[in-house]
């Protein structure tokens, strides 16, 4: 299929009006939609959260009659089936649209090519591909998500140019600049849940928030602790009002057990193991429960061991131009034998924030 410089115009839109949305609407993906009538927008919209109407319904009541003979563009397949709302399928056909283009298919099996066909069946031209890898990326937690049924993962860290995330003490405030420390919260603010260990609770006492962010969202709070050691009165528990779940194992304290259950917004996820948690379990249950995306912020031992059960799917670390000597790393907990054995990574970029220097990636799995 050959598009124009108007479709792709109008399709870069849409998929701009979908990013409004990021971090808000799991367990569904981002969505964009933009109508046009005579090469002039005339509607758009895009998908706010889970539960509220989609973006081609947001765009088709902003257009009114003026979708009639007009081109859709969407930024994935529109529904074709009852959920939590109707049909945009249903919506699209009544509104008497022309021609619908559409970035890429959604994977999930209760839509997936069924809107598609829908839409053809009622006469509505329909193209699909235009911009697809960029709609993939923006929907790649949602993606993973219905047809792996476990979560996007991103490990972020900070770390000096020698690879050290704090000093030989445990001291690691601050590695990196005020800067990226802003674009750090600016990811919390974007993922629903933030991941660490229990060491990081100890050692640091963070509050996990994404304070400083206009209209942010805190994640929900994720600790793996398998003998439930954090401290009753951590910073975490007490920073926000977003809910803490603390992962942990049979060799849990019973009476930091007791202690837990009684905090408000606070869950205890308790595994019938008595060695580590079980990740992958761990990873299932997130979706469960209606989460696609989740940040690691540490530490490197728990990293370590989500990069050998394949989970991590992306790294961003941030260099600061200090050199730290002995200290701990940020993948402390991976032990490989040979060079063979290193992680590849995919799809590299690299750019400056604030004097640092951000280094992200895909993982690629042999």
């Amino acid at each position: 299929m050959v598009y124009n410089s108007k479709d792709i115009m109008f399709m870069q839109k849409a998929l701009e009006l979908a990013r409004f949305a990021e971090g808000r609407t799991s367990p569904n993906p981002l969505v964009g939609c933009v109508i046009v009538q005579n090469n002039e927008i005339v509607g758009e919209g895009y998908h706010q959260r889970a539960g509220t109407p989609h973006a081609e319904i947001h765009a088709l009541l902003q257009s009114g009659d003026k979708a009639k003979g007009s081109t859709v563009y969407v930024t994935l397949e529109p529904c074709s089936h009852y959920g939590r709302t109707p049909p945009c399928t249903d919506a699209l056909i009544n509104a008497k649209v022309k021609r619908v283009v559409i970035s890429t298919e959604d994977p999930n099996p209760s839509v997936c090519g069924n809107g598609i066909r829908k839409l053809q069946e009622a006469g509505i031209d329909v193209e699909v591909g235009l911009l697809e890898e960029k709609a993939k990326l923006i929907n790649a937690p949602f993606i993973k998500a219905v047809t792996k049924k476990i979560p996007f993962v991103l490990y972020k860290s900070a770390l000096t140019l020698d690879g050290k995330t704090a000093v030989e003490s445990g001291d690691s405030k601050w590695i990196s600049s005020e800067g990226a420390r802003q674009y750090a919260h600016s990811l919390r603010n974007i993922y629903d849940i933030i991941m660490v260990g229990s060491n990081t609770i100890i050692n640091d006492n963070p509050s996990l928030t994404c304070r400083g962010i206009v209209n942010g969202r805190n994640p929900v709070k994720l600790i793996v602790d398998s003998s439930l050691k954090i401290p009753v009165n951590s910073k975490v528990f007490t920073s926000s009002q977003a809910l803490s779940i603390i992962a942990t194992t049979q060799k849990a304290d019973p009476n930091k057990l007791g202690s837990f259950q009684k905090m408000n917004n606070v869950e205890i996820w308790q595994y019938p193991t008595e060695e580590e948690v079980p990740l992958y379990k761990l990873m299932q249950d997130i979706v469960n429960r209606g989460w696609n995306s989740i940040l690691l912020e540490g530490g490197g031992i728990l990293a370590g061991r989500m990069l050998k059960e394949k989970l991590i799917d992306k790294i961003e670390f941030i260099f600061a131009p200090k050199l730290a000597g002995s200290g701990p790393s940020p993948l402390s907990g991976l032990k490989l034998s040979s060079m063979q054995e290193a992680i590849q990574l995919n799809s590299i970029d690299v750019c400056t924030i604030d004097g640092c220097y951000k280094f992200s990636g895909y993982i690629k799995y042999s």
